[in-house]
């Protein structure tokens, strides 16, 4: 098995490294019901939050800010407010921003994302980003507070809720553990063990190794300007690509294939390293120590591209990475 402290694949922080203080993570679901009640569990909380000296941060639409900031009062130039249409673009590159925001802080942090409009594979992955939080954010000394209005939120999404969250919060204001919470390395969701598709027809595939990693990214410039890709996506895409196939020539085999094709409105890129499979239950979620000079790959590539899979297939092991095209 190789290694999970590889250049790409990083270990998850570990129970041993929490903090010294005893603050952890405390992540907890809120369903509500209607503005009243998004009200009366929030703002009580936002002012003994302040009463601490916390760091406040609060993510939802500008209507419900401004509900917020009229109920704060005086308390609502206190606290730090973002529209979720901005900060909830893409949820490898929250993970990040709450990482930065949580880093050396203490923090109160009440968060709700954006659902409607999503197809099912970003609902699927903003499920999957939400069980991360607890493995990602686990040592920060934050309460994060994920607020579901259950009068929109997809089924899909209020039921993993209970799965996502080791803590419930209830109408009356008062906190109980949830049954139904699983790990985030033991959570698996539809399709996760599913075989991948094969490439399309006309894929195209370069084998590679170490002498080859420039001429490999050279490829895969040329292959995404040819299909028509956004310019400014191409760099993104180079660099998920050359990350990935450079671990697979230092920790893998030493040697891989990538494919590459286009596929609904998608440049996808594969690559397939038969050095074995991965042995980070968590790989490329977590993100690295700001000391350490490596681990960045996984996690700089799930930021980068709209989708990364892994599969093991026949003792290889398979990343396939999708980008919008853009164009």
């Amino acid at each position: 098995m190789r290694s999970t402290t590889s250049a790409c694949y990083v270990s998850p922080v570990r129970p041993d490294r929490a903090r010294s203080d005893g603050e952890s993570l405390k992540h907890v679901a809120v369903p509500y019901d209607s503005d009243e009640a998004l009200l009366g569990l929030t703002v009580p909380r936002v002012r003994s939050a302040l009463h601490e000296g916390r760091r406040v941060l609060v993510i939802t639409c500008a209507t419900k800010l401004a509900l917020l900031a009229d109920a704060l009062g005086r308390d609502a130039g206190q606290i730090d407010s973002r529209v979720s249409t901005a900060w909830f673009g893409h949820p490898y590159r929250t993970l990040a921003a709450y990482h930065e925001y949580t880093r050396g802080r203490r923090t109160l942090i009440i968060g709700e994302p954006v659902w409607e409009g999503r197809s099912e594979r970003e609902v699927r992955e903003y499920i999957r980003y939400e069980s991360v939080l607890n493995a990602a954010l686990q040592t920060a000394a934050t309460v994060m507070l994920c607020l579901y209005d259950i009068r929109k939120v997809p089924e899909s999404a209020l039921d993993f809720s209970h799965v996502n969250h080791p803590l419930l919060l209830g109408s009356d204001g008062g906190e109980a553990a949830s049954s139904r919470f699983v790990e985030p390395h033991e959570l698996v969701l539809n399709g996760d063990r599913a075989p991948l598709p094969e490439p399309a027809g006309d894929a195209e595939t370069i084998r590679f190794t170490a002498r080859e990693l420039k001429r490999l990214r050279q490829a895969v410039g040329d292959f995404a300007r040819a299909a028509g890709m956004d310019r400014n996506l191409i760099t993104s895409l180079v660099i998920s690509v050359s990350e990935i196939a450079a671990n697979s020539v230092e920790h893998g085999a030493g040697y891989g294939t990538i494919t590459m094709w286009v596929h609904d409105g998608e440049l996808v890129c594969e690559i397939a390293d038969p050095g074995g499979a991965l042995d980070d239950p968590l790989p490329g979620y977590i993100p690295p120590e700001p000391e350490s000079p490596r681990g960045y790959g996984l996690w700089i590539s799930r930021q980068l591209c709209d989708l990364v899979e892994l599969r093991t297939e026949g003792g290889v092991l398979r990343v396939r990475l999708h980008l919008n095209m853009g164009a």
